[in-house]
C-alpha cells in the first residue's frame, strides 16, 4: 500500500511441536503455558518440498551478529531437586496441562513466587533444540508483552524451563474453549489483548537487535494476566531475521497449520511479514471467536481465512464475522476498522501487508478508548483545568495521541477499500474486453 505513508514499501525492517515426521492431524491445542485441549486447530505443519536449497546456516541462525546492543539476562539455574520441590515432586494436581515440550507444571519457589514449569518430553526430536533456543531468546529479549523468564534446569538429562505464573492462562482458554458457564470476553478485552499481542511483535520486529521472527503465533501462544494484558509465549520456534541487507532467510517450514503465511509454505522463505500475516489470522480469530482450523466444521468452514474472504471482501458484510457470544455488543466503526487491519495483515503478497508498528497505532485507539465510554473521556470539568495548565497539557497531548491512532486506523480502512475498488476495476475492464481468467480466490 504505496498509496499513504503509513505502509512505506522501503521501510526496513498443537499441541504437538513440529520434528521431521511427515505432517499428521493432532487433535490438541496448547494453552495454559503450553497446556492443551482438544480439537483440530493444532494441525502442525512441517517441511514440505520444495525447489529452494535449506541451507544448513539459516536454521542454525542463533547467534547474534557482531556490534548488537542486545543484553542478555539469563534466568536463574535451578536444581532439579528444587523444581521438583516446587511442583510436589510433579505431582498431577499441579499438572497445567501438556504441550508440544511436554507437561507443564504450577509451582511455588522457596521464596513464595509462582511460578509454571515447563518439562522437556525426553522422547521428543526437538525438545533439546528448543529447549537451547528458547534460552537464548528469552534472556536477550524483554518486555512487558513477552512472558518472563524466571529460569532453567539443565541437571543431566533433565531440561526444564520457568517461567513466571500467568493467572488466567492462555487466551484460547477464553476465546476458543470457554464453557457455557464462563462470561465471553468483551470486545474491548479482544481489542486490548490484540493491541498488547502487536506491541510484543513490534518489540521483535523492529526493536530487538537483529528482528525476531516468531514464527508461532496463536490464540493457544497468547498468556494472560488477571487484568488481561497478553504475553507471548512459547519461543522454541523462533529464529533471527534476516540481517547485513538480506530480505529473508530460508528455513523449513514449521508452524501450525491455518496460521502460516502461503509465502512461507511455498518456498520457505522466512521474514518479518510471515508473523504478519499470522497476526491476522489472530485478529480474525478474535473478531470472530472461530479457531484458524476446526475440522468440526463444515468442510467450507473449516479453515477460518478462505470463510472469512468473502466477508472481507464486502463492508456490508463485516457483522456476519463477529462472534454471536458478543451478542451485538460492539461498536460499528471499530468493527470496521479493526477488520481492515485484518484485512491488510492478510495480503497474498507480503509486501503489502503492514508493518506491525502500523498495526500498534491503528489498534492503540480501539484499546484505549472503550466503546460507550468516548464521551465520559471527552468531558472534564472546565474549572479545574483553568486551575492547573498541566492537566490542559497532559489532555491536549492524549488527544493528539488519539486523533492521529484514529487517523492510521481510518488509513489502514480505506487502503483496504481502495484496492478492493482497483480489483473490481481490473475485473470489470477485463470483462469488457472479453478476456475471461481465472479466479483468485485467494487473492483478499
Amino acid at each position: 500500500m504505496s498509496c499513504f505513508s503509513c505502509f512505506k514499501p522501503d521501510k526496513k525492517m498443537l499441541s504437538k511441536r513440529m520434528d521431521a515426521r511427515p505432517v499428521k492431524v493432532v487433535k490438541k491445542v496448547l494453552t495454559q503455558h503450553g497446556s492443551s485441549h482438544k480439537n483440530s486447530e493444532s494441525d502442525k505443519l512441517q517441511s514440505v518440498p520444495s525447489n529452494h536449497k535449506q541451507s544448513s546456516e539459516a536454521e542454525d541462525n542463533t547467534e547474534y551478529p557482531k556490534g548488537n546492543h542486545v543484553t542478555a539476562k539469563t534466568g536463574k539455574a535451578f536444581t532439579f531437586r528444587e523444581l521438583a520441590t516446587a511442583t510436589k515432586n510433579f505431582r498431577s494436581d499441579c499438572l497445567l496441562g501438556e504441550g508440544g515440550f511436554g507437561m507443564v507444571y504450577k509451582g511455588q519457589l522457596e521464596n513464595g513466587q509462582l511460578v509454571a514449569v515447563k518439562q522437556l518430553d525426553l522422547n521428543g526430536f526437538q525438545g533439546n533444540q528448543e529447549f537451547l533456543v528458547e534460552v537464548m531468546m528469552l534472556s536477550l529479549l524483554h518486555h512487558p508483552n513477552l512472558v518472563r523468564l524466571v529460569g532453567f534446569c539443565a541437571d543431566g538429562n533433565q531440561r526444564l524451563l520457568v517461567y513466571e505464573y500467568m493467572a488466567l492462562g492462555s487466551l484460547a482458554d477464553h476465546l476458543l474453549d470457554n464453557t457455557p458457564e464462563q462470561v465471553p470476553l468483551s470486545w474491548h478485552v479482544r481489542m486490548k489483548i490484540a493491541h498488547g499481542t502487536a506491541k510484543g511483535l513490534e518489540y521483535l520486529h523492529e526493536k530487538a537487535n537483529p528482528p525476531v521472527i516468531y514464527r508461532d503465533l496463536k490464540s493457544a501462544n497468547i498468556l494472560l494476566d488477571e487484568e488481561y494484558n497478553p504475553k507471548l509465549s512459547d519461543f522454541g520456534l523462533a529464529k533471527l531475521g534476516p540481517v547485513e541487507g538480506k530480505a529473508y532467510i530460508t528455513t523449513p517450514v514449521m508452524g501450525t497449520y491455518g496460521y502460516c503465511a502461503p509465502e512461507y509454505i511455498k518456498t520457505g522463505q522466512l521474514t518479518t511479514k510471515t508473523d504478519v500475516y499470522s497476526f491476522g489470522v489472530f485478529l480474525l480469530e478474535l473478531i470472530t471467536g472461530r479457531r484458524a482450523i476446526d475440522t468440526c466444521k463444515p468442510a467450507c468452514e473449516q479453515i477460518l481465512v478462505n470463510w472469512a474472504k468473502p466477508m472481507l471482501k464486502d463492508r456490508r458484510r463485516y457483522h456476519e464475522l463477529v462472534d454471536p457470544l458478543l451478542r451485538g455488543d460492539y461498536p460499528e466503526r471499530d468493527l470496521n476498522q479493526v477488520v481492515g487491519v485484518a484485512a491488510m495483515c492478510l495480503q497474498e503478497e507480503a509486501s503489502l501487508r503492514p508493518y506491525m508498528s502500523d498495526a500498534v497505532v491503528a489498534l492503540g485507539f480501539l484499546a484505549e478508548v472503550p466503546a460507550g465510554y468516548e464521551g465520559k473521556i471527552s468531558i472534564a470539568p472546565q474549572n479545574k483545568q483553568a486551575e492547573d495548565p498541566s492537566v490542559t497539557g497532559r489532555s491536549k497531548q492524549d488527544q493528539r495521541k488519539i486523533d492521529r491512532q484514529r487517523a492510521v486506523a481510518e488509513a489502514i480502512e480505506w487502503g483496504a477499500m481502495r484496492q478492493k475498488q482497483r480489483a473490481q476495476i481490473q475485473e470489470k475492464k477485463a470483462q469488457s474486453q472479453g478476456i475471461i481468467g481465472p479466479i483468485d480466490t485467494n487473492r483478499l
